[in-house]
């Protein structure tokens, strides 16, 4: 039995954790011919969680294994799809964000790429400011 069909629903991938979701939205073959699966994921965007933290100001910070990842240093930027997600994540405050980094962040990114490390260093900045 053939389980594809003219229909499918769509999922997309989130940038920040690499989870993928349904949109609720579905895809349809225009010629009516069985050549999709039942899901389909067709590009990235963010889960109910993160677009909620993304909402409420927040940029995602992604742990990415630069190796794994495949960049070279004179590449510059990181795409979604070559990404080594290492699992490690932190959120900061858009405002927070641009005081660190002394970078500003655009209004619509959701989310940067750091190398290992940057995340604990932020940790152990936190913890000393408590202290």
């Amino acid at each position: 039995m053939n389980d594809k069909s003219y229909v499918s629903l769509e999922r997309h991938v989130c940038l920040v954790c690499g989870i993928t979701f349904d949109t609720g939205n579905l895809l349809l073959d225009k010629r009516l011919r069985a050549s999709m699966e039942r899901h389909t994921t067709t590009g990235w965007g963010l889960c109910e969680e993160h677009r909620r933290l993304f909402d409420a100001g927040y940029v995602a910070l992604v742990e990415c294994d630069p190796q794994r990842s495949g960049l070279k240093p004179e590449a510059g930027c990181l795409k979604p799809e070559q990404a080594w997600r290492s699992g490690r994540l932190a959120h900061l405050k858009r405002e927070a964000f641009a005081d660190v980094f002394n970078v500003p962040v655009k209004d619509d990114q959701a989310c940067v790429f750091v190398e290992p490390g940057v995340i604990a260093q932020l940790q152990s900045m936190t913890e000393s400011r408590s202290a």
